[in-house]
């Protein structure tokens, strides 16, 4: 009878001390989940939640905020999700604080990230709504990470092929080697060298001609800066403009002459008609020339017979002999010139 009783004993400490250890393990659970704090609840509208849950963790600048308490469809495009936060985060998130869902790792289960906005604004309320921005889920990101390494596989064989038809090109490798392409390569840069210390010294000699023309050197910038010069130039302009007038009024002139010859001719009057049209005039005049060289030989005959007359012979024989005598001297100046020169 009383083993009966230790035995009741030691069943009921060990059922006290079972049940101890669960309602510590519950307290534990429910502090986890905020069941026994006091809490406040947010909401966050989304088009897509990604496969987020109710009891998943709610995370504030990476620190376990709360839980998801509730998800209702709002649309067939809107989704809301209400938090149960706890209570003590009222005095650190803001109105303009954004959610956006996340993993626990690259794998793990969904959550939920409260991020801060750039602005600080006024501390959130219960109730309140965030506003959202949509994560890319690990579904696209496989999606795309598929396509990246489509695109890999096509560059690579498309990379393969381009290295297969270089290994293939004798031209290729007989260009590459061609020991005396560095040799031609070094000079051609020499010459490069070269050609740009030439371009810059013609520079530099080019702003040194700019410069003397700004300060007045030279004949640029002596024609650009001198005032005397600008003001001959206008005078010979205007020269040159009064020697058109003139040149305009001569022909005019010429013109009116050339209308009163052409009348004259016309009309058989004036010396112009007389000169070019009149027979007579014409005969006359070579009767005169005919006259006029007649008597120009025996003008000549007479001064012949006059150097033979022993009168006269002596005055044009000194005639003759200073014309010599000047002849003589000129030859003797021109060759003292050749000599000097």
């Amino acid at each position: 009878m009383a083993n009966r009783k230790i035995d009741n004993v030691k069943l009921g400490f060990f059922v006290l001390i079972g049940l101890v250890a669960i309602s510590f393990a519950l307290y534990k659970v429910g502090k986890g989940s905020s069941l026994f704090r006091k809490n406040f609840t947010l909401r966050a509208q989304f088009k897509n939640v990604s496969g987020l849950m109710i009891g998943n963790n709610i995370r504030y600048v990476g620190i376990q905020v709360g839980t998801i308490k509730k998800i209702d469809l709002l649309n067939d495009t809107l989704i809301e999700v209400e938090m149960m936060i706890d209570e003590k985060m009222k005095n650190f998130i803001h109105k303009n604080d954004h959610v956006d869902i996340g993993t626990d790792g690259l794998v793990g289960n969904k959550l939920l990230n409260i991020t801060q906005g750039k602005n600080r604004s006024d501390l959130v309320k219960d109730g309140d709504l965030l506003s959202v921005s949509q994560a890319l889920n690990t579904d696209e990101m496989m999606l795309v990470l598929s396509k990246t390494n489509d695109n890999v596989a096509l560059i690579t064989e498309e990379l393969k092929s381009t290295v297969q038809r270089l290994n293939n090109s004798t031209a290729l490798w007989a260009l590459l080697n061609d020991k005396a392409i560095p040799d031609n390569m070094i000079a051609s840069l020499k010459n490069i060298r070269n050609a740009t210390v030439r371009a810059d010294d013609m520079v530099a000699e080019f702003q040194g001609v700019v410069r003397d023309v700004k300060n007045g050197k030279g004949s640029i910038g002596i024609l650009l800066k001198d005032t005397a010069i600008a003001y001959n130039m206008n005078q010979a302009v205007d020269r040159m403009k009064l020697i058109g007038d003139n040149a305009n009024a001569l022909v005019l002139d010429f013109n009116g002459m050339s209308q009163n010859i052409k009348s004259d001719l016309n009309n058989s009057k004036g010396a112009y008609h007389a000169i070019l049209k009149d027979t007579m005039l014409v005969f006359k005049l070579n009767n005169s020339m005919n006259n006029i060289e007649a008597g120009t030989d025996g003008f000549n005959q007479n001064m012949e017979a006059l150097k033979h007359n022993f009168l006269f012979r002596g005055y044009f024989r000194r005639l003759e002999k200073k014309k010599k005598k000047e002849q003589e001297q000129m030859k003797m100046k021109k060759v003292e010139v050749v000599e000097k020169g």
